[in-house]
């Protein structure tokens, strides 16, 4: 691929090297370093005048650091006379500020769209946001990928008559019903409620048959693990056979991978849009690899070519 760099941040060098090694390009060479000050320095190695630059960043915490690392690398790349430069964040940052629930909050991941648009970002690639408005928070292009074929095509050996397709609560209702659709089963709701801004689920009550059946939850993401503790109890009470969960990001903070580890959980499988460090990887969790996904999407942003082609049924992107 001519006249393409792809340049990895600190955290995101794994990810980005099994794209180059998929789009058959070496990884753009830049040196990034904190001085005494704590302030980040970052330099590009190469030449990058008139390439289209795509700049890979997972949000591993420290989250903050990450963010500005980025920032710092984008504006290198605008003052080295780089043709477009395009923000790769599998995970986009503060995805969950989306709106304005309470009197007083920011409104942090239209922030986020404003600080890549004025570091000089021309186009932001990522995949399944927590809203798909915050597209909208964008007045540059915005592309988001989907990781609903590397889910389906995980669990559909696993999927039988005894299958049930379960959502955590009426906001994936919508997810869940198409997955369960894709797979030919039936599908379940737990009603459940979040109490201010705490990260503590509480499980009201439960819709539909589940006793006995192999359940898989999908979800976009996984923090803390409280929402779906609550839901892996709520089905184990009544007569689940097994519970499997699946969500694109593996956020797992705090407490999360502990709790994951004393539930009746079977397996969470997971994408790796964040890294999962040695200290969370344990049996119980499954790690896919989507940094394929994101090479055919870069190159077909670099030909000019649209992405939903990559996707089996655009009626399944949701």
């Amino acid at each position: 691929m001519d006249n393409v760099k792809i340049f990895a941040c600190n955290s995101a060098e794994d990810f980005a090297n099994r794209i180059c090694h998929q789009l058959g390009v070496k990884l753009g060479a830049k040196e990034a370093f904190k001085f005494k000050n704590d302030n980040t320095f970052v330099k590009i190695l190469e030449t990058v005048r008139e390439d289209d630059v795509y700049v890979i960043q997972t949000t591993l915490p420290p989250v903050d650091e990450r963010i500005m690392e980025l920032l710092i690398t984008v504006d290198a790349l605008k003052r080295s006379s780089a043709r477009r430069i395009t923000a790769v964040l599998p995970y986009f940052p503060y995805s969950r500020s989306d709106k304005k629930d309470q009197p007083r909050v920011p409104i942090t991941a239209r922030l986020m769209a404003d600080l890549l648009v004025s570091a000089g970002v021309n186009r932001v690639l990522t995949c399944d946001l927590h809203n798909p408005a915050i597209q909208g928070f964008f007045n540059i292009p915005t592309d988001q990928l989907k990781a609903t074929d590397i889910l389906s095509d995980y669990f559909r050996p696993l999927i039988d008559k005894d299958t049930v397709v379960v959502s955590t609560d009426a906001g994936s209702s919508k997810k869940a019903y198409k997955y369960a659709k894709e797979f030919g089963v039936s599908m379940a709701m737990l009603d459940k409620r979040r109490d201010g801004n705490n990260d503590k689920a509480i499980a009201n009550s439960f819709i539909g048959e589940v006793k006995g059946k192999k359940c898989i939850i999908f979800d976009d993401e996984v923090d803390t693990a409280g929402s779906l503790m609550e839901a892996v109890n709520a089905l184990n009470e009544h007569g689940a056979k097994e519970v499997y969960a699946a969500c694109t990001h593996g956020v797992l903070s705090g407490p999360a991978i502990e709790r994951i580890k004393e539930s009746n959980l079977k397996e969470l499988v997971i994408t790796n849009t964040i890294p999962l460090v040695k200290e969370k990887q344990i049996d119980k969790i499954k790690v896919l690899d989507i940094s394929n996904l994101f090479g055919q999407a870069i190159a077909r942003i670099h030909r000019g070519q649209g992405v939903g082609e990559l996707f089996r049924d655009s009626k399944m992107q949701f």
